[in-house]
């Protein structure tokens, strides 16, 4: 009789960490992780830390989707100037972090001008546009500081959304962060021409 070894090549284990202990990993490392755990929103900081996002709840799904919606339907509707990305889809940023903002815009100039190593996995550029929507689980202290890190990375225009306390932070390279209560719209302005999400379907 010939036995073959049938032991899995993973392994599923249950681990609680301590807020003050951090888990690292290389970018190659951080590529084979994803690409394994499909399931799992992971995230890796500048300095190689793994973010584990858990998974969204119906609200926030329902948001994000109506996001992502109105922004395809203005990339469709505007002659498909550049690429859209949703939610699942990572960058890896010139800082070396690799984020998946929850909806991003790339210019057809700077999205064709990468080669076809930098749009690996994941591409190697950070989108002219990105939204962060604010979860349960999200700290408004931890997307300030990723909406910060996109504009430094090259981001031209960003929005940060909070159902929880209404209110949407713009975000633009060189200027103040502008923060609206209760609107009930914003603006792609000059970035996405003619762009504008109705807020009155996130706040629902």
């Amino acid at each position: 009789m010939v036995r073959t070894n049938t032991k899995p090549e993973t392994e599923t284990l249950s681990l609680n960490l301590p807020k003050k202990i951090r888990l690292h990993v290389t970018q190659e490392q951080f590529t084979d992780l994803a690409s394994t755990n499909p399931e799992l929103r992971l995230e890796r900081t500048a300095k190689g830390e793994l973010i584990v996002n858990p998974p969204t709840g119906w609200e926030t799904g329902k948001r994000n989707s109506r996001i992502s919606g109105e922004l395809y339907l203005w990339w469709r509707n505007a002659g498909e100037p550049g690429e859209v990305f949703e939610s699942s889809t990572g960058f890896i940023l010139p800082n070396g972090a690799t984020r998946a903002p929850d909806a991003s815009w790339i210019s057809p100039e700077r999205w064709d001008a990468l080669t076809p190593e930098q749009k690996g996995t994941f591409a190697n550029i950070c989108p002219d546009f990105v939204v962060e929507l604010r979860s349960d689980s999200d700290t408004l202290k931890s997307l300030q500081e990723k909406m910060r890190e996109y504009v430094d990375n090259g981001a031209k225009l960003g929005w940060l959304i909070d159902p929880q306390n209404r209110t949407a932070e713009i975000y633009r390279p060189g200027l103040e962060v502008e923060v609206l209560s209760s609107p009930a719209e914003v603006s792609g302005e000059d970035v996405l021409p003619g762009f504008v999400l109705d807020l009155r379907r996130v706040w629902s």
